[in-house]
């Protein structure tokens, strides 16, 4: 696994998101992005992870900051997380995984004793420019929202 650092330009990418639109990353330029990685909708960790990003909506729009949520889960299974957890921001299916790759948040895995390739829970914060500006890799579920407002903060 290669993951993408600080300096990097962030690749361009289409995805669908919760009601079948085409999405690209390049339809947001002049605003920050959090593209957050995250392993499947609606398991404990991922929902704690997203309530968390949605209860911050404000604060990260006063940044300037669009949130775009990336898992390997169905088109189809997105809305039901939007609307079980009301969450208030855009959800991308990467199904094959080609957007997690570019990323470099795709790789080996272990859980209980199994190996295997997954979605590494790994998120990346673009600048207006499509510049990657930070990566937030060390992190637990309940503080990915505080963790990115203090960075923000910092700016």
């Amino acid at each position: 696994m290669n993951t993408l650092t600080a300096g990097t330009t962030a690749p361009d990418f289409s995805l669908l998101n919760q009601d079948g639109e085409t999405i690209s990353l390049s339809q947001f330029a002049g605003k920050k992005v959090l593209l957050y990685f995250y392993p499947k909708a609606m398991t404990p960790g991922c929902t704690v992870q997203a309530c968390g990003l949605r209860d911050s909506k404000s604060e990260l729009d006063q940044h300037n900051v669009v949130v775009l949520g990336v898992s390997i889960d169905p088109v189809k299974r997105l809305p039901k997380f939007i609307e079980r957890d009301q969450l208030n921001f855009t959800l991308l299916s990467d199904e094959d995984h080609q957007v997690a790759e570019q990323y470099g948040v795709w790789g080996e895995k272990k859980f209980m004793g199994k190996v295997y390739d997954g979605l590494h829970r790994i998120s990346f914060l673009i600048d207006e420019q499509g510049t990657i500006m930070h990566v937030f890799d060390k992190f637990k579920t309940k503080d990915h929202h505080q963790v990115v407002l203090d960075f923000l903060n910092q700016l």
